[in-house]
C-alpha cells in the first residue's frame, strides 16, 4: 500500500458559507471536466450539535478538484419526518458503478429539535441509505427503506452510519460502515466499531461480515469517518483515529490496508496526517478536527484531493470543508 501525504493547500480549496455549518464532502468529476462535491451542511445559527437533526445534503460544483465550489441545490432535502430519512441527511459518499451515480448517505428521522447537544432520538435513528441518478444533476431517487438496517443482536443493533464504498475487482459491491451496538448503557450505547459488507449490487443487499473492524483492544471507540478503495489488488482505508490508537500522534488520520476488504491492519507507517495543515503560503495552521476523509484520484493517477470537514476551535462555531492537494507514493 502506497504511503499518502498532504501538500500545501491553496486559498481557493476552503468551501465556506458564513450561514451553513459545511462537513462532509465528497467529489466526483464528470467527463466534461465538472467537479460535483456532495457536502453536508446547516444552518449555522443552530449550532454545531444539529448536524445530527438539520443536516441536508447538498451539491456544489466547480472547473478544479481544488476549487473554488460554488453551491447549486440541495440533493437530498428534509421530505417528512414519516420517511426513515426524512428530516436529516448527512455523511455523502459518491461514486460512479456502471452508467449512473450512486450516493450513499446516514439519513434519520425524530422530532426535529436542534439541541446543544445530540439528539439522542435522531442519533440512534442514523440507518445507511443510497440514492441513485443517472447524472449528478439528478434527479436523485431515494429509496423507501435503508440499504444498511440494524440488526438486533449484532454489532449494529442500536444504528448505522458513515458508509464508505467501493467496487472490488469481482465486480460487487463492498461497504464498510460505522456501526453501535447495545452492550453498553443507553443512550450511547456502543461498542462503535466497523462493519464490512459485500453486495452484488450497489444498491444491496448487503451481506455483513461478523468480525468488526478498526477495533483497539480495552477502547469502546477507536476510529471512525473510512474511506475506502481498492487498485485491484489490494484495498485501502483511510480512518480517523480519534486518539491516536493506531498512530501514536493523537487525533489524525491512519492508513488501513486489507487483502480481501474483510479483514482490516493498519499499514507499517499508518500516519497520514495529524490535524495540522501547511497553506500555500508557508504558513502552518493546527485544527481543531480533521474528519471526514474522502478521496479523489484522477483516472490517470496523477492527481490525488483529500477532502476533509474542519472546524478551527474546540468551540466549534462554524465548519468548513477543505480540498487538500496529496502525494501518493
Amino acid at each position: 500500500m502506497p504511503e499518502l501525504r498532504l501538500l500545501p493547500v491553496p486559498r481557493t480549496a476552503v468551501f465556506r458559507d458564513e450561514n451553513y455549518y459545511i462537513w462532509c464532502g465528497s467529489m466526483i468529476r464528470t467527463d466534461d471536466g465538472t467537479c460535483h462535491l456532495f457536502y453536508s451542511r446547516w444552518p449555522r445559527k443552530l449550532g454545531h450539535y444539529a448536524w445530527v437533526t438539520h443536516s441536508e445534503i447538498a451539491h456544489a460544483i466547480a472547473d478544479s478538484p481544488l476549487g473554488p465550489y460554488r453551491h447549486v441545490d440541495v440533493t437530498l432535502p428534509v421530505r417528512g419526518k414519516e420517511f426513515w430519512d426524512g428530516l436529516c441527511t448527512h455523511n455523502p459518499t459518491i461514486h460512479k458503478f456502471g452508467s449512473k451515480f450512486y450516493l450513499y448517505y446516514m439519513g434519520n428521522t425524530g422530532d426535529g429539535v436542534a439541541m446543544k447537544t445530540l439528539n439522542w432520538t435522531h442519533r440512534n435513528n442514523q440507518r445507511i441509505g443510497v440514492a441513485v441518478a443517472d447524472s449528478p444533476n439528478g434527479p436523485w431517487k431515494r429509496l423507501d427503506k435503508p440499504v444498511v438496517d440494524v440488526t438486533p443482536g449484532f454489532h449494529d443493533a442500536l444504528m448505522t452510519s458513515n458508509p464508505a464504498v467501493c467496487a472490488t475487482p469481482e465486480g460487487k459491491t463492498l461497504m464498510v460502515y460505522k456501526a453501535v451496538g447495545t452492550q453498553k448503557p443507553a443512550p450511547f450505547g456502543g461498542p462503535v466499531v466497523h462493519v464490512a459488507a459485500l453486495a452484488e449490487t450497489p444498491t444491496g443487499p448487503f451481506v455483513k461480515h461478523p468480525t468488526p473492524v478498526f477495533t483497539k483492544e480495552g477502547v469502546l471507540f477507536a476510529a471512525e469517518d473510512p474511506y475506502i478503495w481498492c487498485d485491484g489488488k489490494r484495498y485501502g482505508a483511510i480512518v480517523k483515529d480519534n486518539e491516536g490508537h493506531f498512530t501514536s500522534a493523537g487525533k489524525s488520520l491512519a492508513l488501513f490496508t486489507s487483502e480481501n476488504g474483510l479483514d482490516w491492519k493498519p499499514t507499517e507507517k499508518p500516519l497520514i496526517s495529524t490535524t495540522e495543515i501547511t497553506w500555500a503560503s508557508g504558513k502552518k495552521q493546527k485544527l481543531n478536527s480533521l474528519e471526514r476523509p474522502q478521496l479523489w484520484r484522477s483516472a490517470d493517477g496523477k492527481e490525488a484531493v483529500l477532502f476533509c470537514a474542519c472546524d478551527e476551535t474546540i468551540e466549534r462555531t462554524h465548519s468548513f470543508n477543505l480540498a487538500i492537494p496529496m502525494e501518493i507514493h
